[in-house]
């Protein structure tokens, strides 16, 4: 039975736990406002992007001439896995759904003969990651002195994934991410960036002459294409990232109410039988006289 003072003490940690979480709450929710916001102006951007290139595509793809980016090297035996994690955690599941997604991913492709390489960006995926993959991993991004996601650092990231893929170090790359739906709803996401997959129809194609050339113009987009999806992703995951951040610091906070509450009625019962048996023994004192 715990005395008084650790009952005392423990009531007080907890209260201190309760104003941390508290106040990280209230720091993700205005974080939050801000990457969803740039998450939702970039999605257009992406969207009109990707109209454009899909309509290209259809008519460019099967010809001969077509980019290396769209037509792939022929070959899908060497697989690159793009996660991207948080810096930090206490954002309850957001960092282990990810990487729960890009594991399975990986074991599928390995249990089918294939060749995996991993380049992780943030802390999070490459520590969860490192104890049974971490002999497929060929890179890492830190983002830990990123303040505000910008372009140029998805320029770097898609870069560093073009030039591995220009010197023939994997056929197939996939980028994994959380997309942002709400502050309860963050949806792990495995997107294949090259080579460029297209569903549906651009719809803009008939409207158009191109010059120089279809393919000309996506040997232009298409790295430019997996520099946005890179940036898309990041921004999704930014915002996803708080959102989780948010729903795990309010239930944290909750939970720390609760447990406030349980531990004062502790307390409370303690005190009491405590200060009735200090009656009983001096009642039963003063009979014995």
């Amino acid at each position: 039975m715990p005395s008084l003072k650790d009952l005392k003490n423990r009531i007080g940690s907890v209260k201190n736990t309760r104003k941390i979480t508290k106040a990280m709450q209230m720091v993700a929710a205005a974080k939050l406002r801000r990457a969803q916001d740039a998450a939702e102006a970039a999605r257009p951007y992406a969207e009109r992007m990707t109209a454009v290139m899909t309509a290209l595509a259809g008519s460019a793809g099967s010809s001969d001439s077509a980019p290396r980016l769209l037509a792939g090297t022929g070959s899908d035996k060497v697989h690159l896995l793009v996660v991207m994690t948080a810096e930090r955690g206490l954002c309850g599941g957001f960092n282990s759904s990810i990487v729960r997604l890009a594991r399975a991913t990986a074991n599928r492709l390995l249990a089918d003969g294939k060749t995996v390489k991993i380049l992780t960006v943030g802390k999070k995926g490459r520590e969860q990651l490192r104890r049974d993959l971490g002999q497929h991993f060929i890179g890492h991004v830190d983002l830990s002195e990123v303040k505000r996601m910008g372009y140029s650092v998805a320029q770097g990231i898609a870069r560093d994934v073009l030039d591995r893929f220009e010197n023939d170090e994997f056929d197939v790359a996939t980028i994994f991410f959380a997309r942002f739906q709400s502050v309860i709803a963050q949806v792990p996401t495995a997107q294949q960036v090259i080579p460029a997959v297209f569903e549906g129809e651009g719809g803009i194609s008939s409207f158009y002459e191109y010059e120089p050339s279809e393919e000309g113009i996506l040997a232009d987009l298409l790295p430019r294409g997996v520099a946005t999806q890179i940036f898309t992703a990041l921004l999704e995951n930014g915002a996803s990232e708080q959102g989780a951040r948010m729903s795990a610091m309010d239930n944290a906070t909750r939970n720390a109410g609760d447990m406030i509450n349980r531990l004062t009625i502790q307390y409370n019962r303690s005190r009491q039988a405590a200060i009735t048996k200090e009656l009983i023994e001096i009642i039963s004192g003063a009979e014995a006289l």
